[in-house]
């Protein structure tokens, strides 16, 4: 039985999706039922499961049965990863799928890869064989711009003539189902991101012609906005101060990272930012 927390977020729908084609039984956490209903679990092969990372008590049901564990823990503490881990023992688990960052291949490494880096060690220590998935920034993360595309009209740049190669979720998922049902990928890490590089200039190039909307780009000018660039609510003050190192050391990366290894393990190249685009267009005609 796999069991797959993170189930309502970018990357577990499109797992539950993926797993849900494959046959495979697996299992959902998730903390509110409600935002959990639209997710494919096919009766009989699959189960959804009402738990907390936050609450151990709750977790020990929750992964009575599951020998391998898709875990995502969102956030900048450790208390979540303790908590899955340690109940991934106690249900003697085989296998855990962990989705890290490829931050934690920064030299020195940057706060926000300290912070997966200390995740990591955590399952590690735990002696369950693990995969570690690495991606770069989510396609998903042009959501982000909504706030001000919808009451200006622009997308703020933090990263200027910075490079990087967005992944699309889906991708990334599709890795993680086949390393939680294949073999040969224990103790494994994989770097994930997509093929074309791009600036935050070109990337709204591309979204506004799918949009069919002019959208403008406009250069942050502060620390406050670089931060409301990605977090348009806010962050908690560490988090913030790890975005704006994050983006730093963007705008320092024109010539950009990218990996092969989508297309290594799936046999196909990794979805495109334009097909992104065209499919969550209708997001960004509004406003």
């Amino acid at each position: 039985m796999i069991l797959v927390t993170g189930a309502t977020g970018n990357v577990g729908r499109e797992l539950v999706r993926e797993l849900a084609a494959t046959g495979a039984p697996f299992r959902v956490l998730v903390r509110d039922p409600a935002r959990a209903a639209t997710l494919p679990t096919p009766p009989g092969r699959a189960e959804r499961v009402v738990a907390d990372l936050d609450d151990p008590a709750t977790l020990t049901p929750a992964f009575a049965g599951a020998d391998r564990l898709f875990l995502l823990t969102p956030g900048i503490g450790l208390d979540h990863t303790r908590n899955a881990v340690a109940a991934a023992l106690a249900a003697g688990a085989r296998h855990i799928v962990h989705l890290s960052s490829f931050n934690v291949l920064g030299d020195p490494m940057p706060a926000m890869g300290r912070w997966h880096h200390e995740r990591e060690e955590l399952i590690r220590a735990s002696g369950i064989p693990a995969t570690f998935l690495r991606p770069g920034g989510f396609m998903t993360n042009a959501f982000d711009w909504l706030p001000t595309i919808r009451q200006a009209g622009y997308v703020l740049d933090p990263s200027g003539p910075g490079r990087y190669a967005p992944i699309d979720p889906a991708d990334i998922a599709a890795v993680a189902a086949l390393a939680l049902t294949g073999d040969g990928h224990r103790g494994q890490q994989y770097v994930l991101t997509g093929e074309e590089l791009f600036t935050v200039t070109e990337q709204v190039g591309i979204l506004a012609a799918a949009a069919g909307r002019d959208i403008a780009v406009r250069e942050v000018t502060t620390a406050e906005e670089a931060v409301a660039s990605r977090f348009p609510h806010g962050a908690p003050p560490a988090l913030a101060e790890a975005i704006v190192e994050g983006f730093h050391l963007m705008r320092a990366d024109t010539a950009g990272f990218r990996t092969d290894t989508v297309r290594r393990l799936l046999g196909r190249g990794p979805r495109t930012f334009a097909a992104w685009c065209a499919r969550n267009a209708d997001a960004f005609r509004t406003g």
